[in-house]
């Protein structure tokens, strides 16, 4: 069973990590907890300074998975060209469904996300706590939208903008 779930990632692969976005694997380690063996994917997020230790065997569990296709990508930049959909509950409950989007993990959502809390320059202000998920959302979005395509992440998020501006226009 570990056999092959290990083949899936390799050192020095891009990954997404559900609840911290996209990492690089640094290395595969054996590590002794508890008295137990483990095979750990060392995962490393350059822009966090954090270093998280997966089991290997653990790894497709928690919904750690390789980074989206291209296809995907575009299909996640024509999410954001939609009209936003903002159900009329509270806000607490849509605060809730946004962050269980963002730490989903899946691109889609994440970009459904950034379509329903964009703010164009003539609507209204965002609450803080708005903000803070439409800026965690975003920066997901541009993280994988990079790695995807080689770029960094400016440029990701150049072109991001560029799609959410053309929606307003």
């Amino acid at each position: 069973m570990t056999k092959t779930k290990k083949a899936e990632f390799r050192p020095n692969e891009f990954v997404v990590y559900p609840a911290h976005g996209v990492g690089k694997i640094v290395s595969i380690e054996e590590q002794e907890i508890a008295g137990i063996s483990l095979e750990l994917f060392v995962v490393s997020f350059e822009k966090d300074k954090m270093t998280l230790r997966v089991p290997t065997h653990k790894a497709t569990e928690i919904g750690m998975r390789s980074l989206s296709t291209p296809d995907v990508v575009s299909k996640a930049l024509e999410t954001l060209k939609g009209k936003a959909r903002v159900k009329r509950a509270m806000w607490s409950r849509r605060a809730q469904e946004y962050e269980q989007k963002i730490n989903s993990g899946d691109l889609l959502s994440i970009a459904e996300v950034v379509r329903d809390l964009h703010r164009s320059d003539d609507q209204r202000e965002q609450s803080y706590s708005e903000r803070q998920l439409y800026e965690a959302a975003l920066e997901r979005l541009t993280r994988e939208v990079a790695a995807v395509s080689g770029t960094d992440e400016a440029g990701a998020q150049k072109a991001v903008d560029e799609v959410l501006v053309s929606r307003a226009a």
